[in-house]
This record gives C-alpha cells, sequence and structure tokens, in this order.
C-alpha cells in the first residue's frame, strides 16, 4: 500500500554505535535512510559515524520505552557516510587494539587496581573513550595525564558494569547463541535467586552464573509463566498424613500439575495430582487420616458388543491387515509299514504305472506287421532265466537250491520294524557262533551293505603281526 500524501515520517532516527550502544538522532535534512545505512552525526567536540537500526513510528515507542523527551537536546544527522569517511573510520578502529594494550602496561605500572575492557575512538581522532570496571572506586587522574602525553588525544575515562563488559566483548552462552547482552538486550534487570526457587532450579552458581560472573538475564524471562502456573498448585509445610504413613513431598511438576510424595524408609516416589493433594490437606486439618494418596478409578462399564461391531475399532483393522505367516503343514509319516502298505496299494490301484498304460494302448490298437513280431518275440521265454527259479515256480529243479528271497524293504521301515522273536534252539542244532564242520556245507557269507568306520579286525588264523 502506498504511504498517504499527507502522512508525515517520524523525524527521528535510532542509530547504534560499538558495542551495541544506541543513540537517538534528528533527520533534520529528510534524508532518505534505510536500515543499515551508515551516517555522519553530530557528537560533543566533533562528529562520529554510526549505523541506522530503526526509523519510523517505532521509534516513537521506543523512546516512550526508555523515557526520553522529544526536545531540542537531541541531536541531528549530518549526511550519509561517504567513502572518505568511511575510510577515516576504519583507520580510526585500527588503532584501538594497539592503545588498549599499551594503556593495560600504563595501569599495571601505576599499580592500580581496575580492568581496561575496551577503548572507542571518535571517528574524527578527537577524542577516545576508555571502558573499564573495578569494584571500589579507583583515583584515575595520574592515568589520564600519561595516557594523553602518549597518545596526544583527548581522553575520556568511563565505568562500567560487569554485564555491560561481557555487552561489548561478546561471546557464546551455554545455550548456544550469542550472549543477549552483546546482541539485543540494552536495560539490565537485578536477577536474584528467588527466580530460580520457583522454577524449581538447582542453586548451584556455576550453572545459575553467566559470563560476567553475576547470574544470568535469562532467569527472569520465564518466571512469569511459572509465577501464574504455581497460583493453583497448594503449598506443603508438613507431610501428608496416611494410614502407610507420613508423605514427604519430593517433587513438583509446575506444568503437569503433579507432585511427587516419598514414605520415611522408602525409596520410590508416587505421583498424586493436585486436586487429589488439596483434598488430602482438607481432610487432615480436619483430624482424618487418610488410606492411601491415590484413589483407585472405577471401572468403567463395557461397551456393547453389537455396538462395538458397527462403531468399530482401529485396533481391529490393525489385526486385520497384519502380516502373518502362513505356518508350513508338515506331512504325516506313517507309523509302520504295515499302515504304509494299504496306501501305496490303494494309489497303484487308482493310477497304472505309464509303461502298463502305453502296453495296453498298443495291444488294442491294429498291429501291424513288424509290431506283431515285437509281440511274438515278447512272449517267448527268455533264455537262461529259468535256472535260479524254483520248481514251483516252473523251473527246473537244482540240487542244494537257495530259498527264495523276500522283497527288501526299504531301510527306514527296518528301522522302526519290532524286532523277531528269535526261536529257541532245538536240541542238538548247532549254535550260530559255532563254525562249521569240515565236511559239511558251508553257505556264504553275507556282506553287509553299510560302510564300515570301525578299525580292521584279524580275520581267520592270521597269525599277529610283530614288529621287528
Amino acid at each position: 500500500m502506498d504511504i498517504p500524501t499527507s502522512f508525515e515520517e517520524f523525524d527521528i532516527v535510532e542509530i547504534r554505535f560499538k558495542g551495541g550502544r544506541k543513540d537517538f538522532f534528528r533527520n533534520i535534512n529528510r534524508l532518505d535512510l534505510t536500515t543499515g545505512d551508515a551516517v555522519v552525526v553530530d557528537v560533543p567536540n566533533g562528529h562520529h559515524i554510526g549505523f541506522v537500526s530503526l526509523k519510523g513510528e517505532l521509534v516513537r515507542l521506543q523512546m516512550l520505552k526508555k523515557k526520553v523527551d522529544n526536545n531540542e537536546e537531541i541531536r541531528s544527522i549530518y549526511r550519509i557516510a561517504t567513502e572518505r569517511d568511511m575510510e577515516k573510520f576504519n583507520e580510526a578502529r585500527d588503532q584501538e587494539g594497539t592503545t588498549m594494550y599499551r594503556s593495560r602496561e600504563i595501569i599495571q605500572q601505576l599499580g592500580l587496581k581496575m580492568k581496561l575492557s575496551d577503548v572507542e575512538y571518535q571517528a574524527d581522532r578527537s577524542k577516545a573513550t576508555f571502558y573499564y570496571s573495578a569494584d571500589d572506586r579507583v583515583d584515575f587522574r595520574d592515568l589520564i595525564k600519561k595516557l594523553a602525553e602518549e597518545f596526544k588525544i583527548r581522553i575520556e575515562m568511563r565505568q562500567i558494569s560487569l554485564r555491560h563488559e561481557a555487552g561489548r566483548l561478546g561471546g557464546i552462552g551455554s545455550c548456544g547463541r550469542e550472549l543477549c547482552c552483546s546482541t539485543w538486550l540494552t536495560d539490565f534487570k537485578s536477577v536474584s535467586t528467588t527466580a530460580a526457587r520457583y522454577q524449581n532450579l538447582s542453586l548451584n552458581p556455576s550453572k545459575l552464573s553467566g559470563q560476567c560472573g553475576r547470574l544470568k538475564c535469562c532467569l527472569n524471562y520465564e518466571l512469569e509463566t511459572y509465577m501464574e502456573a504455581l497460583k493453583d498448585i497448594p503449598t506443603v509445610n508438613r507431610p501428608l498424613q496416611t494410614q502407610q504413613g507420613d508423605a514427604i513431598l519430593q517433587k513438583t511438576d509446575i506444568f503437569k500439575r503433579m507432585m511427587w510424595f516419598g514414605y520415611r524408609g522408602d525409596n520410590n516416589w508416587y505421583p498424586v495430582p493436585v486436586e487429589r493433594v488439596q483434598e488430602i490437606l482438607e481432610q487432615n486439618a480436619k483430624g482424618v487420616v487418610v488410606e492411601t494418596l491415590l484413589v483407585e478409578p472405577e471401572e468403567e462399564p463395557k461397551q456393547n458388543e453389537f455396538v462395538s461391531q458397527v462403531e468399530g475399532s482401529l485396533e481391529r483393522l490393525d489385526d486385520k491387515f497384519k502380516s502373518k505367516k502362513k505356518k508350513k503343514k508338515k506331512k504325516k509319516k506313517p507309523a509302520s509299514a504295515e499302515q504304509a502298505q494299504p496306501q501305496q496299494e490303494k494309489v497303484a490301484e487308482a493310477q497304472p504305472p505309464r509303461k502298463e498304460r502305453q502296453e495296453r494302448q498298443q495291444e488294442q490298437a491294429p498291429a501291424t506287421g513288424e509290431q506283431q513280431e515285437q509281440r511274438s518275440r515278447r512272449q517267448r521265454p527268455p533264455r537262461n532265466r529259468n535256472k535260479n527259479k524254483t520248481a514251483q515256480e516252473g523251473g527246473e529243479p537244482r540240487d542244494n537250491a537257495p530259498a527264495p528271497k523276500e522283497p527288501r524293504e526299504p531301510r527306514e521301515r527296518r528301522e522302526r520294524r519290532e524286532p523277531r522273536a528269535v526261536p529257541p534252539a532245538a536240541e542238538g542244532a548247532p549254535d550260530a557262533g559255532a563254525q562249521p564242520q569240515q565236511g559239511g556245507e558251508q553257505k556264504p557269507r553275507r556282506r553287509s551293505r553299510k560302510p564300515f568306520k570301525g578299525k580292521k579286525q584279524d580275520q581267520g588264523n592270521k597269525p599277529p603281526r610283530t614288529d621287528a
């Protein structure tokens, strides 16, 4: 929005100098100034260069806050600083460091109990201001004479407090930010330890004091908020009387409105709301001893199942979409070989093997000449295949032929099978472990299919090995 034509801007501007020092000057020439511009201002016995920090109606409010009267005592602004003005100003600032070190040497020679913290030269080099701090009053008349002879300049001594000294030097506070006194804080209010007590802070001077050695200014920032919150919290001057014992106040959480109590001889603390503490204090004042500190809350009536199903719940939806791992079903193994055999027979009856199905299909189909020859060859009995068969199976009889072997069961079934009952040995029968006679026939020894893992033993009547 455009400013109305009849509106006149406030003609006083706030100017900032070295060390955060600020002052008000009148813009008599109606210069078009913006925040941060370097201007030449009128000072006693010369001129100085400062920077615009505030302008407009905000300056009027700032003057009311600092109780500065708008009268003729306010000095004026000459012009906006030129390059030549800034060169002289920078040369004067470069000379401040050497002047301060030389002044400290002179102070030590005179044996004065004072601390020189900063030196500020005026832009026209007509005057130098020395800022110092001291616990007691200092007689610095001899010091001024020596400094004037040394630097050939007019000297002004100004005593400042420790808070102003920290603001001029600057630094980083315990909060990690730049010091408030060196950035924006200009008015220093008194800080007492009661501010720390209201905020339940530990009264440790190393934690409560700042770089200036005094109590931190930030202790006053939140004090009013704590004072308002403490209005509804009762003051407990003596222990609460309960049937379990006397409850002593240990800690108060102001913003959560909880007070922690502990019994004598018990290291546990119990949180009690502020409303409950007020009730106990009223009953103790009447002479009534409370059973416990806390009252168990009444159980809420259960909600109707139909209503809960209609309304639904978020927990039910969460359970619905949870990723559940599917459990693999383990195949049940047959308990014994007898139970497994009928299952195999059923599968074989339900579906014949592939080779038999192909043969049946070929027999049903009309056969060619070559296929008839192949079928006739299949029907012929094989040569020398009946030698090992017994007479019952249609083979030729053979002397001393061994009995037909039963089909060997799988290894797993043999392990599960119960051991056979061994029949009692007949009278006159030779033992199983006895060696056969020389004249009789000896059956071939059946070799085990399991791999041999033990050490080899001596076989037969082989003589034992002897080392030479």
